[in-house]
């Protein structure tokens, strides 16, 4: 396994449209496995292959407590359902340093395909539901910072610039 690279905004491939997968062979295999070493060393609780510059419908996510890992796949996802949205405070390892609150949907249905390309279906809510949506915004080009206000998003990008020049 190996450390990826997690690219930062404003990384133009942050903004691709991830692919379908239809090839679950070695390739995709070690894709996962490094997503999962990298997401976990960061640390994060979700890493989509977009923001390792890989324009691929895979993301992996683990919202289970640190004595308690619940690693996850989705490959290909859609939500299907979702329900009451709600205001949570949101980060992202590709907007590294900086949140913000934002509006997200309280309970997601999830279709989607594990990392064998066997189907399933995933009722989720709070933590992981709104992992799933973050993740799946990756797939989609977006940034939880493009559910932000321009005002919101140039203060808080503003804010993260700052707080980088100070880190030298």
């Amino acid at each position: 396994m190996a450390l990826l690279e997690i690219l930062h905004h404003p990384d133009p491939r942050l903004r691709e449209k991830a692919q379908t997968v239809s090839d679950f062979g070695q390739d995709l295999q070690r894709l996962i496995d490094d997503m999962f070493e990298t997401m976990y060393d960061a640390p994060g609780v979700g890493l989509a292959a977009t923001q390792v510059g890989v324009a691929l419908q895979v993301a992996v996510m683990d919202c289970g407590a640190d004595e308690q890992r619940e690693p996850r796949v989705m490959i290909n996802p859609e939500i299907i359902e979702t329900d009451e949205p709600e205001v949570v405070d949101e980060g992202c390892l590709s907007v590294p340093e900086v949140s913000d609150r934002v509006r997200r949907f309280r309970r997601v249905r999830l279709r989607a395909l594990d990392r064998d390309g066997n189907p399933y279906e995933l009722e989720a809510d709070g933590l992981l539901a709104q992992c799933i949506q973050h993740e799946k915004d990756h797939l989609d080009g977006k940034l939880y910072i493009d559910h932000l206000s321009s005002i919101k998003r140039d203060r808080l990008l503003k804010r993260q610039r700052k707080l980088r020049k100070q880190e030298g």
